[in-house]
């Protein structure tokens, strides 16, 4: 399934942003290699490079979140690290037994619908807070 940017979910942080819209981008082209029935030549390198962006990705967000105090910076970087600990079991399915009609529902449950959910509502809280503080 594809996961399509809108700008309901810009946070209002352009590196953040900029950064969610990188990984819808490549969750996107997991999408179509998995869907054309692309080979693993082509699948696993995308999947490597989603794993090493969400790293990038999540600890931009944590180090703000440490240079500002943010008082949910436990809960938030929980949910990140629950994330990671999901996708690379997902991974480990993939190596192990290709790419099936249920990893790619399971990889629509762990890719889009908690990317999305996450970022209207924890990255959303995380803008507030900064915005309140006059960062942007």
């Amino acid at each position: 399934m594809a996961i399509e940017w809108k700008e309901d979910l810009a946070v209002g942080i352009k590196e953040i942003d900029d950064q969610h819209k990188e990984l819808f981008s490549k969750v996107n082209a997991l999408f179509d290699a998995c869907n054309t029935g692309k080979g693993r030549d082509q699948i696993d390198p995308i999947i490597k490079y989603l794993q090493d962006y969400v790293v990038l990705h999540f600890g931009a967000e944590e180090k703000l979140q440490k240079q500002n105090n943010y008082p949910e910076f436990n809960t938030h970087k929980a949910q990140h690290d629950q994330f990671i600990n999901d996708f690379l079991g997902l991974k480990d399915k993939i190596e192990k037994n290709g790419v099936t009609g249920l990893t790619i529902v399971q990889l629509n449950q762990v890719l889009v619908d908690w990317l999305i959910k996450h970022i209207r509502k924890t990255d959303k809280a995380f803008a507030g807070f900064l915005k309140e503080k006059g960062i942007s």
